[in-house]
């Protein structure tokens, strides 16, 4: 099955976050590392991905390419407890992009999070 476009407001979404710069880094106090977009999984079953508004910004390296521990990819379980589950950076992400802890996907304040 192929993956699903995203929509223009997907796109500006994802751009949006992006622009944050990578949310592990942040966390550790480092600012404006470049990011790419990471689809989390949370409450996404099997071979299943989130909607695209459902994104975090990740390094490089916090996202793919860092190795055990460093990498979510590589390492999911340890990765999260070290920077935090999926649901509780994509919560920190919101409240960075709209000024609120409401869960909020793209905007619209409309729908929830699950």
């Amino acid at each position: 099955m192929a993956k699903k476009q995203a929509t223009k407001a997907e796109k500006a979404h994802m751009d949006h976050v992006a622009a944050l710069g990578c949310i592990a880094c942040l966390n550790l106090g480092y600012m404006d590392t470049p990011a790419e977009i990471h689809h989390t999984r949370c409450n996404a079953g099997g071979a299943q991905r989130s909607p695209h508004t459902r994104t975090l910004p990740l390094c490089p390296p916090h996202h793919r390419t860092g190795g055990f521990g460093v990498a979510i990819h590589a390492g999911q379980k340890t990765w999260e407890a070290k920077f935090g589950t999926e649901t509780e950076l994509l919560l920190q992400v919101n409240q960075l992009l709209w000024g609120s802890d409401l869960n909020q996907e793209g905007g619209h304040g409309n729908e929830t999070l699950h």
